[in-house]
């Protein structure tokens, strides 16, 4: 059995060892029954103290993949083979619901009206400096190289400007730290094949992102909602399920939260570090919506300078939903492994698309694109709060962002109001779908962007005054 462990690494030794053989199981270099090195021997071939080659075999036991025979030392369990087999049915239906609610908010009809989608209408993007890119790009011969594969990192000119871009955040990461990914939901898919195996305990926000729910099910994660409040995570919930689960990550938004649109406060942020610290977690920050913000916010990443943090960012929401380029920032050590993973689940990403998005930040377009959307996204904020006000829904007043999170009062559970707004051609998602476990709410995530239509006001406004 063949170990590459690192000290240096951000990830703690006891976790890399077991990820190695988990892997080596899992890639049937280890068949059932074969039996591991004694302890002691494992020790002193990787330089490690035994207590921790002890707690390594332990977690092994505990998640199925070893058996202890005592006196005899510790041997491969027989597993299914089939991941999907370790998936509870109602996790991988849970999976489908959400892929469904995913595939109506893509649909193409324009009758639709698509008040709950988690981006912008084409029309608000900049497919006009996309195109004006790639003229300039095939005039100056830079998009030549249509018959290679790229980078396993990706396109280093637009790394090297990442650099950049992140140190005005306060974040210092190197090219070598970064990979480039087919926006964050490749980056988050890279992270999760990586870190969790069936049976893991991963933290989330609650309510959160339901897309990576729905892909954490598939994976056969167990999840654990930290309830959200409006300066970022409950921390005394966070440190009693940390302190519960043992959770291997905690994936979070602290800018722009999605559904909430609510941000991170500094001293939020210090306890969850100082958490993920004692319990020895890793966390994952969704910075999808960050360039949305018009003000200073605090990021995770920021204050930990990528040790414990992964920082994942994308273009996706901001220059366009086609040009799907994003990008996760670690340590080097992790960096250089989800590298690996997407070489082998994808070999590489777009070099052409990478190049498109690093004209467009090394010349100042970006900067000014962005700009021009928090000033319409402000105004669109203030006009759909006049209209859910008027309609009697409940929320915070958020300070920018995409999104408002509107409670129905005197509601449970919302999703009748979201059946009969699809009989109306209205794609509104009830909160429950932004829940780990599909749990009941009274919420709904209502994108501003979408909201100045008068089909959604006069249908709240019927739909929730014959309700009584």
């Amino acid at each position: 059995m063949q170990l590459s462990l690192s000290p240096e690494s951000a990830v703690p030794l006891v976790d890399q060892i077991v990820g190695a053989v988990r892997g080596h199981i899992d890639d049937r270099l280890l068949r059932p029954g074969a039996r591991l090195p004694a302890i002691r021997q494992l020790a002193e071939r990787h330089g490690v103290s035994r207590f921790t080659v002890v707690e390594a075999y332990d977690r092994l036991v505990a998640q199925g993949y070893l058996q202890s025979r005592r006196g005899a030392g510790f041997f491969v369990a027989a597993r299914e083979d089939a991941v999907t087999s370790a998936v509870p049915a109602t996790q991988r239906q849970q999976a489908i619901d959400v892929a469904w609610l995913m595939r109506r908010a893509l649909s193409t009809d324009p009758r639709l009206l698509q008040a709950s989608v988690g981006w912008l209408p084409p029309s608000w993007l900049d497919s006009e400096g996309v195109q004006k890119a790639v003229r300039l790009m095939s005039r100056a011969g830079e998009g030549a190289r249509f018959g290679c594969y790229g980078e396993p990192n990706g396109y280093r000119p637009l790394r090297e400007q990442l650099r950049i871009m992140l140190g005005g955040l306060g974040i210092e990461a190197a090219p070598d730290q970064m990979v480039l990914t087919l926006g964050a939901t490749q980056a988050l898919d890279l992270i999760s094949r990586f870190m969790v195996r069936p049976g893991d305990t991963v933290l989330v926000d609650d309510p959160g992102y339901f897309n990576l729910f729905g892909a954490l099910r598939l994976l056969g994660a167990h999840l654990i909602g930290v309830p959200r409040l409006e300066d970022g995570p409950d921390t005394e919930a966070l440190e009693a399920l940390a302190a519960q689960y043992k959770p291997r990550l905690f994936i979070t938004h602290s800018v722009l939260h999605n559904p909430t649109g609510s941000n991170l406060s500094p001293a939020t942020a210090y306890r969850v570090l100082q958490t993920a610290e004692r319990h020895d977690f890793l966390i994952v920050e969704d910075d999808t919506y960050g360039d949305l913000s018009p003000a200073a916010a605090t990021r995770l990443a920021s204050l930990d300078q990528l040790n414990r943090v992964m920082f994942v960012g994308s273009f996706s929401k901001t220059l366009s939903s086609n040009v799907r380029v994003g990008f996760v920032a670690s340590s080097p050590a992790l960096a250089e492994q989800l590298a690996d993973i997407k070489l082998l689940t994808a070999v590489s990403t777009s070099e052409f698309t990478e190049q498109i998005i690093h004209r467009l930040l090394s010349d100042g377009h970006y900067r000014k694109h962005v700009e021009r959307l928090r000033s319409r996204l402000g105004e669109a904020t203030v006009r759909t709060a006049r209209m859910l006000e008027s309609a009697g829904l409940e929320f915070r007043f958020p300070d920018s962002g995409v999104f408002i999170w509107a409670k129905v009062p005197g509601e449970e559970d919302v999703s009748w109001l979201a059946e009969q707004a699809e009989r109306h051609d209205i794609m509104l998602a009830p909160g429950k779908v932004f829940r780990p476990q599909l749990q009941p709410s009274p919420y709904l995530r209502i994108n501003v962007a979408y909201a100045n239509d008068v089909r959604l006001e006069r249908f709240l406004n019927e739909a929730l005054a014959a309700r009584g």
